[in-house]
């Protein structure tokens, strides 16, 4: 089993930064992907980022702005949010891979205009 916990949402305003974090705990030693989707309000989920072997993977919509990372040593998935927008507002979970998905529950994401 796999635990993902989130930190780091919170309301800002238009061009403002944020950067989450997912700490994850558990059997990490065969996670082979790690991600960041959103939900945005009345939408359905979307893919942010993901990271494997060191490869990343970005949604258009982002590419240029946010950052995923991975820290192994604290066993933790970042998430840096640069020049954030109104559309970018969204509940964010944190997202790994073994053999099957894990998620943690989410963290909300505020952009102000």
């Amino acid at each position: 089993q796999v635990q993902l916990l989130e930190s780091g949402g919170g309301l800002v305003q238009t061009g403002e930064s944020l950067r989450l974090s997912c700490e994850v705990s558990g059997s990490i030693f065969r996670i082979n992907v790690m991600g960041w989707y959103r939900r945005p309000p009345g939408k359905q989920r979307e893919l942010v980022a993901s990271i494997r072997s060191g490869t990343t993977n970005y949604a258009d919509s982002v590419k240029g702005r946010f950052t995923i990372s991975r820290h192994n040593a604290k066993n933790t998935v970042y998430l840096q949010m640069n020049s954030l927008k109104p559309e970018d507002t969204a509940v964010y979970y944190c997202n790994a891979v073994d053999d099957k998905p894990y998620w943690g529950q989410g963290t909300q994401v505020t952009v102000s205009s």
